[in-house]
């Protein structure tokens, strides 16, 4: 690994400090949160650094790479040389040579595949790889965000600051070089406050109508010159409360968004993410906006943002991730193979990291198969799938079909499963409260194909006549209502105190999925919810909202805007299905998606308690032999996680993951332990241990970090 700074992260580390963002969107999007790679460090950062300093997260990130040990780092190491040939009709990368600054060492580097993550695309550039600059024409991918006519404009660079309250006066005497704000439109154009700082101020852009790295220095100048501008403003005005602010930190290094963008055998465009494309090798998954910025960046007078969501998370194929003209040559990060339009959502850091996993995954693959990743995406696709959800990385709507995995010939069962999406009897504790129908009321909820009725617990003071209609989702992985499937009225008698509503729905899926039944708004009357987050199942209000930063423009009609999740996260409306669901199954653990698909895709246990710990069991008609368990706890990935805390997450360690359990496997009819873990804090666990010949093998669990039920997304064997 080779990068050319003192320190890891890229645009997220201390030296620029950009929250890492993807697929979540700042909550918008639901069941999005990465896993895998980033997604590990994203619940080992919420851990270790509550408060979201990104010295710390430089430490979190480092941490992770030192532990591995096929990995050799060369940090401030320059990569300016590429040995290229065209040998047995392919161009090839050799060989590449970085001056490591300080050390003033030549390293030459030679291996059969090489991933350019540089951002820039250097690497691929000094190759001879084919790439992009700026904005390709509407008419090439058919892309209404995008321009008539083809130019070279950019997303735009910045520069962040920090600023300290020091609780006493603090003066502030401008350098020289600030800029005189008033003199611009950014007073009347941007948002302003003394108590922002940081990643609040990424509309500090500029660049996108110059060269985003030969102009890099100007670039920088001119950002930095605003910055004591925009602080002179605040502190000098008079016109905000900023007396005892200190300007306690300013960025010295541009943060880029875009730049070369090589071209693969499949360049993702803005139809793929909106249209949600499905790819036989989609290989990471985006959910952020299609984010695009006015080319004069802070000095224009539109909003500094333009975004455009997809109804849920899309896939981006392997064939975006490697080049299409040097064979050996993969890519990640920034420069994958994308349109402009499309590269406004898939630029942003998770979405890069869960790319950047699934290039390395991909590169391994194929040095073990002796072929290029072209091959791997034309003949070998299901397998690297099947490779990268092993690794619980970013995959979706892929179910596990690993030919090595003996859990899938096991008969599976459980102590006990929850059969109620109620959260009074699904995490019983609590007090009920009300939710007031002034709006059209949303409940996302997973069904089974012989559902009959759903039951909502509401108070209805007098006699209503409710109307309730039953939505799709549309694909899968959405979460949001797409396809109006039926609609019903309910008579109900007014009482005083909340009744039991029964809604019969005359529909039934071919499969389980999920549905969201819309209870119109009904003066007088009120939902009954608790503070409980029942998996898989969403409290959707018909009242459009973002996430709040007037400096972006959304359009309101878009499903996940007009019905957004967060408002009511963590709280779930009282609610029957009739028949009781099968979503908590025990089956659901074993062969199953790894995460949201239709509905909630893990096995829970009814109540777990210190005097009554939950097992999953796996029995085999004929003896197994067994060296290796992987298990998937839940870590609730509807839940927003950001390095710097965009949105504060109060737990620092996930309370639905198991804490404490116990790995055992059977033989001569007798329970031998082969792995037990205290303070579990991580999402995927992999226990190796000698070969051991089994009929049976089981997961204990003794105690979560706080949840009420025992939870396991998947329970593999080999």
């Amino acid at each position: 690994m080779i990068g050319n700074r003192p320190v890891l992260g890229g645009n997220s580390s201390s030296e620029v400090r950009v929250w890492v963002v993807g697929a979540t969107a700042h909550g918008i999007q639901r069941f999005a949160r990465e896993s895998g790679v980033i997604g590990e460090l994203y619940v080992e950062n919420q851990y270790r650094n509550p408060e979201g300093n990104p010295v710390i997260w430089d430490e979190v990130v480092m941490d992770a790479v030192r532990a591995e040990p096929n990995i050799r780092l060369f940090l401030n190491t320059d990569v300016r040389e590429v040995d290229a040939a065209d040998i047995e009709g392919e161009r090839v990368v050799t060989g590449v040579r970085g001056w490591t600054m300080g050390s003033e060492i030549w390293t030459e580097f030679t291996s059969p595949y090489f991933i350019d993550a540089s951002g820039d695309g250097l690497i691929g550039h000094l190759a001879g790889a084919e790439y992009r600059l700026g904005r390709e024409a509407r008419s090439e991918f058919d892309e209404s965000w995008a321009p008539d006519e083809a130019d070279e404009k950019f997303l735009g660079s910045t520069i962040l600051f920090y600023t300290k309250d020091l609780g006493r006066p603090v003066k502030f005497v401008p350098p020289n070089s600030a800029k005189d704000i008033t003199q611009t439109p950014i007073p009347d154009s941007r948002i302003l406050r003394s108590g922002d700082s940081g990643a609040h101020y990424w509309w500090i852009e500029y660049g996108g109508e110059l060269d985003i790295v030969h102009d890099n220095e100007e670039i920088r100048d001119e950002l930095r010159s605003v910055i004591f501008g925009i602080w002179d403003y605040i502190k000098n005005s008079g016109k905000f409360d900023a007396e005892t602010l200190d300007l306690e930190w300013v960025g010295s290094l541009p943060g880029k968004r875009e730049y070369r963008r090589f071209v693969g055998d499949h360049v993702l465009t803005q139809n793929d993410i909106l249209e949600q494309t499905e790819f036989d090798d989609a290989v990471a998954f985006g959910g952020w906006s299609i984010d695009l910025h006015p080319v004069e960046g802070m000095y224009a007078t539109e909003p500094g943002a333009h975004q455009r969501y997809s109804n849920g998370i899309y896939g981006i194929p392997f064939r975006s991730y490697y080049s299409r003209n040097v064979a050996n040559l993969l890519l990640a990060g920034r420069d994958i193979s994308a349109s402009h339009v499309a590269f406004g959502s898939s630029r942003v850091m998770a979405t890069c990291a869960a790319g950047g996993e699934a290039a390395g995954t991909g590169a391994s693959f194929a040095l073990d198969l002796g072929v290029r990743p072209r091959a791997i995406a034309e003949h070998h696709a299901s397998e690297l799938r099947q490779l990268l959800l092993r690794q619980d990385a970013s995959v979706f709507g892929v179910r596990n079909e690993d030919p090595d995995d003996l859990a899938l010939r096991a008969t599976v069962t459980a102590s006990s499963e929850a059969t109620s999406i109620d959260p009074a009897v699904f995490a019983p504790g609590g007090e009920d409260q009300l939710l007031p129908l002034t709006r059209d009321v949303g409940l996302l909820v997973p069904v089974d194909p012989h559902l009959d009725a759903v039951e909502l617990l509401m108070r209805v003071p007098a006699d209503a006549e409710l109307t309730v209609s039953l939505w799709t989702t549309g694909q899968r992985q959405n979460a949001v209502p797409i396809d109006q499937r039926l609609t019903t009225r309910v008579a109900v008698i007014g009482s005083p105190e909340p009744q039991w509503v029964r809604v019969p729905l005359d529909w039934h899926p071919e499969h389980p999925e999920s549905v969201v039944v819309v209870v119109e708004a009904q003066e007088g009357a009120e939902l009954v919810y608790r503070a409980t987050q029942v998996p898989g199942v969403l409290t959707l209000v018909h009242d459009p909202q973002a996430d709040g930063d007037a400096n972006v423009e959304v359009d309101e009609s878009e499903a996940l805007i007009a019905w957004p999740a967060f408002p009511m996260r963590g709280r779930t409306v009282r609610a029957r299905l009739e028949p009781a669901t099968e979503a908590f199954a025990a089956a659901k653990a074993v062969g199953g998606y790894q995460r949201y698909y239709g509905g909630p895709q893990l096995w829970a246990s009814e109540p777990i308690a210190a005097d009554n710990p939950q097992q999953l069991r796996l029995e085999w008609d004929e003896p197994v032999e067994l060296q290796c368990l992987r298990v998937v706890f839940d870590d609730d990935q509807d839940v927003e996680l950001n390095t710097l805390h965009h949105h504060r997450t109060p737990d620092e360690v996930f309370p639905e993951l198991v804490r404490d359990y116990v790995l055992e496997v059977r033989r001569d009819g007798e329970w031998m332990e082969v792995a037990r873990v205290v303070e579990n804090r991580r999402r995927q666990r992999v226990h190796e241990f000698d070969p051991i010949t089994t009929d049976a093998a089981r997961i204990r669990v003794l105690a979560t970090n706080g949840a009420g039920q025992a939870r396991v997304v998947s329970l593999r064997a080999y």
